[in-house]
């Protein structure tokens, strides 16, 4: 992999030494993960996407590339390696891990475990038209900035949950992708 811009070096030193506390909640035993890809360019970008339209569950959302643990899977990292080069090309070989977040539960029932990846400037990417519709890059700056999200106090089940929103371009993030983007943003905040 190429040197790293100092901003990417910056981030990666910030997020290896403010490692969070392990979640204390009871988590579910259905497991996935998901690839938070982070391309090293002299201004780093965050690759997300969009997922098709046709697709039963989250259909048209932004996302990060990833899904549920296989039974052969040997770890979560795995998991979201395995399902970045199914969804969108991206060589396991080709990215270089750091670290992790802690697991979320989805609304669906997982504990998704948020896999933090630096991928190289020239890496080619080619989304599954099946799951996705589009890929693109949002500045990792602006992707890490706080006030970009905004919070909605929702009742599901009778228990009060936040979700946060966000817009970039024209798409709209929200959900558990904005609260990893934003979870990563206080991590790695100075």
């Amino acid at each position: 992999m190429a040197e790293l811009s100092p901003a990417l070096a910056r981030f990666i030193t910030r997020f290896q030494l403010q490692q969070p506390d392990p979640a204390a909640l009871q988590l579910p035993t259905r497991q996935a993960a998901v690839l938070v890809p982070i391309i090293n360019r002299p201004r780093p970008s965050l690759l997300l996407t969009r997922r098709a339209a046709t697709l039963r569950k989250h259909a048209g959302q932004v996302a990060f590339p990833g899904g549920m643990r296989d039974n052969e899977d040997r770890s979560l990292i795995f998991t979201a390696l395995r399902e970045a080069q199914e969804e969108v090309a991206i060589p396991p070989e080709c990215v270089k891990v750091i670290g992790v977040l802690p697991a979320i539960t989805s609304s669906t029932g997982f504990q998704v475990t948020p896999v933090v990846g630096i991928l190289p400037e020239n890496i080619p990417w080619h989304p599954n038209e099946g799951e996705v519709e589009s890929v693109f890059e949002m500045p990792l700056q602006e992707a890490l900035r706080l006030g970009r999200y905004s919070p909605l106090d929702i009742q599901r089940h009778g228990i009060a949950h936040r979700v946060w929103l966000s817009w970039f371009d024209d798409y709209f993030i929200w959900g558990m992708t904005a609260g990893i983007i934003r979870q990563l943003s206080l991590q790695v905040a100075d």
